[in-house]
């Protein structure tokens, strides 16, 4: 999947120019955390977060005396070290990008314009749908051999009981380099006849683990 699916476009912006007071009503009335900056051009120039925000507004207690402080210019506390995504990036990569560098908004930009932005809720929802965790099923988990041809045997297995594979995901099994574990979702509430067939074969089923079920 790439990030053009799963980017909002209709991006809330600013200029530097524009008010920090306007920052705020922006983010109040919007439900957001973040605003990229832009010039006339709709190049992106910052961004700014409601962190920065809450850093430049005065205290309610203390509002009166820094009115003026909320009137100066976005671009003195806007961000200008921005990372920045293209919409034919994969979103496997921006997720590692928001991890690697600890950010929650990416702004999307296409020879040199904005043209969408994703935030971590973005990347969530997104892998709710890529796994089908919203859906109703159940996971099993097997450590199968480290090598090509796993998959196919083992979602062999699941295809003679009819057993609709909803989602795949292989992660290392633990520091073994010899081994990894399969995660499949299946479209089934019952997935123990399944989970025999694969032990009958001799694979290790980590999960559904239960008396009786162990191998």
């Amino acid at each position: 999947m790439i990030i053009e699916e799963i980017m909002n476009t209709d991006v809330i912006t600013l200029t530097e120019s524009d008010t920090i007071h306007a920052a705020v009503k922006l983010i109040g009335e919007n439900g957001i955390r973040h605003i990229p900056i832009v010039n006339e051009q709709y190049g992106l120039v910052g961004l700014v977060s409601d962190r920065d925000i809450r850093e430049a507004t005065p205290s309610i207690f203390r509002t009166d005396e820094f009115k003026e402080d909320l009137q100066k210019p976005v671009g003195m506390i806007m961000k200008t070290n921005v990372i920045t995504g293209h919409p034919l990036d994969f979103v496997e990569e921006a997720a590692a990008v928001f991890y690697e560098n600890n950010i929650s908004c990416l702004p999307i930009v296409k020879e040199n314009r904005l043209v969408g932005v994703i935030t971590g809720t973005d990347l969530l929802h997104c892998y709710v749908e890529m796994t089908g965790a919203h859906q109703p099923g159940s996971q099993i988990e097997v450590k199968v051999p480290n090598k090509a041809g796993m998959l196919h045997d083992v979602s062999g297995l699941l295809k003679k009981r009819k057993a609709n594979i909803l989602s795949v995901l292989v992660y290392p099994y633990k520091n073994d380099e010899s081994h990894k574990v399969l995660v499949l979702r299946v479209q089934t509430m019952n997935p123990f006849m399944v989970v025999e067939d694969l032990k009958n074969e001799g694979y290790t089923v980590l999960w559904p683990s239960l008396p009786g079920l162990s191998s």
